[in-house]
């Protein structure tokens, strides 16, 4: 995959970074607009792939690309857990217990540990999201060659 015009590819740098902080958005407003980590995280893996469509497979290293979302994404998974698990020792031995002080209503800061849980939702969707596309790029690179 070589990639596209020079036109597509100067539209996909401008517009990726605007759909990649849109991402950011969603998922660090989830606890107070509709949205979260999933729908952030789907947002920011749009980014990133609508770029490799755009560059090509050629630009990056796919298998060095692959193998590190792979490790974001169970780094991630892993801290939605510790999270999770911390509720039992500092809440009311109850898992994904919200232990965090909660601070006003409509504020930003203002749902405890749940805007934690967003992020690293978001940040383990969008890395899954990438690896299945990278997989599917890699096996389709092999199978033509």
């Amino acid at each position: 995959m070589n990639g596209m015009s020079l036109i597509v590819k100067k539209v996909t740098q401008l517009m990726s970074g605007l759909i990649f902080m849109y991402g950011l958005y969603i998922i660090t407003h989830g606890h107070l607009t509709p949205g979260g980590g999933f729908a952030g995280g789907a947002i920011v893996a749009g980014a990133f792939i609508l770029l490799i469509l755009a560059f090509g497979s050629k630009v990056i290293s796919l298998r060095t690309e692959k193998s590190q979302t792979s490790i974001t994404e169970s780094l991630a998974l892993l801290i939605v857990i510790i999270l999770a698990g911390a509720g039992l020792f500092f809440g009311s031995y109850v898992f994904f217990n919200n232990y965090l002080p909660e601070g006003e209503v409509g504020e930003l800061i203002s749902a405890g540990v749940i805007p934690l849980y967003n992020i690293f939702v978001g940040m383990e969707v969008s890395a899954a999201l990438l690896t299945i596309f990278l997989g599917l790029v890699i096996y389709k690179e092999e199978v033509a060659s």
